[in-house]
């Protein structure tokens, strides 16, 4: 336990999925987050954009979120999007995230809020300095359809990921999520049972735990 004990918990910054928001990703990631305890720290930031119609839980003060929209005010990650908007809205947040409230040491998203993770990834791989991370976990992600977005994918991105794929997840099919991970130069896949969610069971925890454990301070990374 000696030298894992010393190191701080790794930072993440959570990026949540389309009709989301910071409250309600904290709320559906309790048991990652009690998983991860003492060895990573998950801080989430909000979608600048506010989705269109509101949604079933909708109280006003807290409206579903999302990163880009794929037709006026729609989001459907298999779309070919002719006209995506809000993306550069969205990477900007990301940015300003992680200047004002960090140092995060790798981000964690899940559906649209992974897909975007991953062009963070792409961006931070080519050097783009807003974008400090080290490496990203990537759960229910796809590769955007929208060819205004194809120049994120052009070349393998060479920076660590783990993509956890849900074999019965119907809101992206896992073979979205097999290409996204195709995408990276050496991506680590955990695939679950399950459907669209962030699992932490026992399987999944230990998982995590063992790519995070290549980040900590002190590991030889």
């Amino acid at each position: 336990a000696g030298a894992m004990s010393e190191g701080r918990p790794l930072r993440l910054l959570g990026l949540h999925g389309y009709r989301q928001s910071e409250r309600r990703f904290r709320q559906r990631t309790g048991a990652l987050r009690k998983a991860l305890r003492g060895r990573a720290e998950l801080v989430v930031v909000s979608a600048p954009h506010p989705v269109p119609g509101g949604g079933e839980d909708d109280d006003g003060d807290d409206p579903p979120r999302g990163w880009w929209f794929s037709g006026p005010g729609t989001f459907e990650a298999g779309e070919v999007a002719a006209a995506p908007a809000g993306l550069e809205e969205s990477l900007s947040a990301v940015a300003a995230a992680l200047a004002e409230h960090g140092p995060f040491d790798g981000l964690l998203g899940f559906s649209q809020g992974a897909a975007l993770a991953a062009m963070v990834c792409a961006l931070r791989a080519r050097g783009d300095p807003r974008f400090p991370v080290a490496f990203a976990i990537l759960v229910a992600g796809f590769a955007s359809r929208a060819p205004a977005h194809g120049h994120f994918y052009r070349e393998p991105i060479a920076l660590p990921t783990l993509h956890v794929v849900g074999d019965a997840d119907a809101v992206i099919a896992a073979p979205l999520s097999r290409e996204l991970a195709q995408r990276f130069v050496e991506p680590v896949v955990l695939t679950h049972p399950g459907g669209h969610f962030v699992p932490a069971a026992a399987p999944q925890k230990k998982a995590y735990l063992d790519f995070l454990d290549r980040f900590r301070p002190g590991q030889g990374q």
